[in-house]
């Protein structure tokens, strides 16, 4: 089974860099975007269709802002929009889609480094999230949660981490909530399950020349509930051509 996110910063500028040709190429069961800042309505005469796949939307009230969606090969036996968490839910960041055993997720977490209003929702989010997390472990569901979690969890997963300690993305009570998913909550990280090597990234800020020098950030994630531990085999990140400020993050399961 094969599993792509991206964040799009945008599905209809996506779309025009050639986001959609590209996937159309590579064979995935399940294809889950964030940051799509747009209504489903307003995607007539975009480049957003694949054939052959079941589209599902979930839209931020707010227009041009947020929204997540799902392409799957396969018919989803339920699709779910929401967390119940009105906050986050009026935002358009979590969907999942289930089919038998499995769910895929399609999730969007807030960014905190535009200040310290949205920082305090991004801790908010990680506050009420981690008890939906707990609940999933507990279905006979099986998940995989794909997207852009905002945080990179160790010193590895960005270039200049020394310097980047006190920003948004890299506090300590940010990487300590991954210590806690990916430990006792015995969440896997399954890029770095089959990836161990550093200069890894999945984004990189427009500023500078960060994108040609690789100074970047790993905070696009497919995290595995437990029992799928081990279940990940390969895994790519596409920096061919460039779609959004963000990178394709590809995985293949042997389910």
């Amino acid at each position: 089974m094969r599993v792509i996110t991206l964040n799009a910063n945008g599905i209809r500028s996506a779309a025009s860099k050639g986001a959609f040709a590209w996937l159309r190429q590579q064979g995935a069961d399940v294809i889950c975007l964030q940051e799509t800042k747009a209504q489903e309505h307003q995607l007539a005469g975009h480049d957003v269709d694949l054939e052959g796949y079941h589209r599902h939307f979930f839209d931020a009230e707010r227009p041009g802002y947020s929204g997540v969606a799902l392409y799957c090969r396969a018919k989803p036996d339920a699709v779910i929009r929401g967390f119940g968490v009105p906050e986050f839910d009026r935002e358009g960041r979590y969907l999942e889609a289930r089919f038998g055993q499995l769910a895929v997720v399609s999730l969007y977490l807030p960014s905190g480094s535009s200040g310290p209003e949205r920082q305090a929702s991004k801790f908010r989010f990680l506050d009420a999230f981690m008890p939906h997390l707990q609940k999933l472990k507990r279905r006979k569901q099986d998940y995989i949660l794909c997207g852009d979690w905002n945080i990179a969890h160790r010193e590895i997963d960005l270039r200049n981490w020394k310097s980047n300690q006190k920003n948004s993305g890299f506090l300590p009570e940010e990487r300590a909530w991954l210590d806690e998913l990916f430990g006792p909550s015995g969440f896997v990280d399954a890029f770095r399950a089959v990836n161990d090597q550093p200069h890894e990234y999945t984004w990189w800020s427009n500023r500078g020349q960060a994108w040609a020098k690789n100074v970047g950030w790993r905070i696009d994630y497919q995290i595995v509930s437990p029992r799928l531990a081990g279940t990940a085999t390969a895994a790519s990140i596409y920096k061919a051509e460039r779609f959004s400020d963000h990178a394709p993050l590809t995985l293949d399961y042997q389910l």
